[in-house]
């Protein structure tokens, strides 16, 4: 049983995602949504974790947000790495930060000040690892980006006791992309 599970992933413009109107946005919410909820299920999971970060992980907070109404033990907790995170968000970003911020089961800061150093980041990292007893990172590692750094924290506390580290990859999302598009056409 793994009861917090930390999530966490590309940033948008890692995946070449530059607004809420995308056309794979939808296919990729959903597979975040069903992933959670396949581990949600398997591992008994009661906490999701991330840091509000935009992309994957306020994506996923949104998801859990969703599922609620069918998990009501599933509980969403947001870690900020610093004060103030959200304010170089565009727009629409600051928007859902808000949302998940306030819908949040639990919701701190890690560092108790405003940024500034990228120690902060590290430190976020670092400390969601040891907060959580297993992680989901989209990620690739033929598109190296941000997730990379959680990785290498993830990656050092599994050499030290049982802690698994799911991936969902680009190619997953795909999958379900053709999968949803073969239904459509039968349909």
């Amino acid at each position: 049983m793994y009861d917090v599970l930390a999530v966490t992933g590309y940033k948008p413009h890692e995946i070449g995602i530059f607004n809420e109107k995308h056309d794979q946005l939808p296919y990729l919410k959903k597979a975040l949504a069903k992933k959670i909820t396949s581990l949600k299920e398997e591992y008994d999971i009661k906490w999701v974790i991330t840091s509000g970060q935009p992309g994957v992980e306020l994506w996923a907070a949104e998801a859990v947000i969703d599922m609620k109404d069918m998990y009501p033990d599933l509980r969403l907790a947001t870690l900020a790495p610093f004060h103030e995170q959200e304010e170089r968000f565009p727009e629409a970003v600051k928007a859902l930060y808000e949302t998940v911020w306030q819908k949040s089961d639990y919701r701190d800061y890690i560092t108790k000040r405003p940024y500034d150093s990228p120690a902060q980041l590290r430190l976020k990292n670092e400390f969601i690892v040891q907060k959580s007893h297993a992680s989901l990172v989209l990620y690739d590692e033929a598109t190296e980006g941000t997730p990379k750094f959680f990785l290498s924290s993830a990656l050092k506390k599994q050499q030290q006791e049982d802690y698994p580290i799911i991936y969902l990859t680009p190619d997953d999302i795909e999958e379900m992309i053709r999968e949803e598009l073969d239904d459509r056409s039968w349909n």
